[in-house]
C-alpha cells in the first residue's frame, strides 16, 4: 500500500534532476549577454535567446513538482523557506518568459533591458536556492 500523505519518490527525483539545470541555463545567458555588451558580436545574442528559451522549458516541470508539493500534498504545511523557494522561482521564471520576448528582438534592441531581466532572473533564483539551503541547514 502506497502512503499517500508526502510526495512520490519519482516526483522528489525528477525535483532534485531538473532544478538546477534552468539555473545553469539563465546564468550561461547572463553571461552571454554580457558578453555581448562588451564585444557587440550578434552571436551572443541569438545563443543566450537559445538558452533562455531552453532554460524555460526544462523549468517547467520542477516547478510543477514544487507547486503540488508546496500547495497541494496532504502533509502538513510546508516549511517557510520552502513557499519563499517557491515564489522567487515563479517570480524568475516570469521575468525569463518577459526575458525571452526582449531576446527575440533585433540584437540591438536587446541591450540595456535584456541584460538587466537577465540579471534579475540569476539574482532571484541564486536567493531562492541560497535562503533555502541556509534555512534547511538551521533547521
Amino acid at each position: 500500500m502506497q502512503n499517500t500523505s508526502g510526495p512520490s519518490r519519482v516526483a522528489l527525483a525528477l525535483y532534485e534532476l531538473l532544478n538546477p539545470l534552468p539555473i545553469g541555463f539563465f546564468v550561461a545567458a547572463w553571461i552571454f549577454d554580457i558578453l555581448y555588451l562588451k564585444t557587440v558580436q550578434i552571436m551572443w545574442t541569438d545563443a543566450a535567446s537559445w538558452l533562455i528559451a531552453i532554460g524555460l522549458i526544462i523549468a517547467i516541470l520542477p516547478r510543477l513538482i514544487n507547486l503540488v508539493q508546496v500547495w497541494f500534498t496532504q502533509r502538513t504545511a510546508a516549511e517557510p523557506g520552502v513557499k519563499t523557494h517557491f515564489w522567487l522561482s515563479l517570480c524568475a521564471i516570469v521575468l525569463a518568459i518577459v526575458n525571452a520576448f526582449v531576446h527575440s528582438r533585433d540584437a540591438y534592441a536587446v541591450v540595456p533591458l535584456g541584460v538587466v531581466l537577465s540579471t534579475v532572473v540569476v539574482a532571484l533564483l541564486l536567493i531562492a536556492n541560497v535562503q533555502l539551503a541556509l534555512r534547511s541547514r538551521v533547521s
